[in-house]
């Protein structure tokens, strides 16, 4: 891959990944692996990008007022420990990555040709988001996602909160379980990732334009429009880039 097309790519996935609430994790994965990154060196970059357009997303998100405490806080002291496990855990990568694929994928159809906002909802009990945030969070780590990539299409699917609201909580979800997987990368690696300061600037740039605009300007029909094209993006990297 060109020099200048790595950059370019890392900024478009962050715009379009931070303006439905996520960070970008799977598109830079699937970039990096394209690119002459070595592979060891993906993941760390990758947490590393993803926490910083996470912090982004969060604060305008936050700012726009479409957080909800009463939902995060269960989601994400369920994550953490699970994705700690994740991590430590080895399974068949080619299944795992297949059945999760296609699960995106299936996701990103119904987003396409039934993309409405609901009216109704229907608000989870806390023992359904602990079980939620433990399973999710363990997916995030076999993976080595934030984890938003299944949080977001499950929330919309079971009507827990407006589409906004979903963001918002997503990102927060990806920036507790980014950070808890540098950690561990760390501590394990004893060294921190090196990041390039264009990816890091770009990274920057596209996600707190996408989040901005995300948060404030696009409707929830065209969010989940947008969400549609990140689930199809990050059901091909799992499928195809491993």
């Amino acid at each position: 891959m060109e020099c200048w097309l790595l950059p370019l790519g890392i900024l478009c996935i962050a715009f379009l990944y931070s303006s439905v609430g996520h960070a970008g994790a799977s598109g830079y994965i699937a970039i990096l692996a394209l690119s002459a990154v070595p592979i060891g060196e993906i993941r760390p970059i990758t947490l590393t990008l993803n926490i910083v357009v996470a912090i982004l997303g969060g604060w305008n998100f936050y700012r726009a007022g479409h957080c909800s405490i009463q939902l995060i806080w269960p989601l994400v002291i369920a994550s953490v420990p699970f994705a700690f496990l994740g991590g430590y855990l080895k399974l068949p990568n080619g299944i795992l990555h297949l059945l999760l694929g296609t699960v995106l994928w299936g996701s990103a159809v119904r987003f396409l040709f039934r993309p409405k906002e609901e009216t109704v909802l229907s608000p989870p009990t806390r023992p359904t988001l602990l079980a939620t945030g433990s399973v999710l969070g363990l997916l995030s780590g076999l993976t080595g996602t934030g984890g938003g990539i299944f949080l977001t299409p499950w929330m919309l699917w079971r009507k827990w909160a407006p589409t906004k609201t979903v963001a918002a909580v997503s990102v927060i979800f990806i920036l507790v379980n980014s950070i808890s997987g540098l950690v561990g990368y760390v501590s394990s690696a004893r060294s921190l990732p090196k990041v390039g300061w264009i990816l890091f600037c770009v990274a920057i740039v596209g996600g707190w334009i996408g989040s901005r605009w995300g948060s404030r300007h696009y409707s929830p029909l065209w969010i989940q429009r947008l969400l549609a094209l990140v689930l199809l993006i990050a059901g091909a990297k799992l499928i195809f880039i491993r």
